[in-house]
């Protein structure tokens, strides 16, 4: 496990990020240029190697707290610089991501992540939108639709 300094070490060749200091001795870390009300990328770490990392819903952390947040406590100094890098990608790009579904009888939707929500067109219209791809593609499967 990485001391507190390391991280610390780690966390500052994030040219990107500032630190700010908030109680019992503890760090705050902030994506300025964050494109969303978020830009705490590092939170509360704490000088016995605590911490959290800001992911938001990206699917490649399954151990994500209600916040969004990962606990860095056991990081080993690569991952720490992965996760810190993938968040500051996550709070830094207009990333849309776009599905096709179908239905048996031929009918076409748009799946598209925008702006942090999945969003459901029907022929170019709003149907509804979800936090999380799960519940996207729970419905869409529930109206009998498939991705293609």
């Amino acid at each position: 496990m990485l001391t507190f300094e390391q991280k610390k070490a780690i966390i500052e060749t994030f040219p990107e990020l500032t630190k700010k200091e908030i109680s019992l001795k503890r760090l705050n870390y902030h994506f300025e240029d964050s494109l969303y009300e978020k830009t705490i990328v590092v939170e509360k770490l704490h000088p016995n190697g605590n911490g959290f990392v800001f992911v938001g819903d990206m699917p490649s952390y399954s151990d994500v707290a209600v916040k969004g947040l990962v606990n860095i406590r056991a990081f080993n100094e690569q991952a720490l610089k992965e996760i810190i890098a993938k968040a500051v990608a996550y709070l830094s790009e207009d990333t849309t991501v776009e599905e096709q579904w179908e239905d048996a009888k031929g009918q076409k939707v748009t799946l598209l992540f925008e702006q942090r929500s999945w969003v459901v067109y029907f022929e170019g219209n709003f149907e509804e939108a979800f936090g999380t791809y799960e519940d996207a593609v729970r419905y869409l499967k529930d109206d009998g639709f498939d991705k293609k």
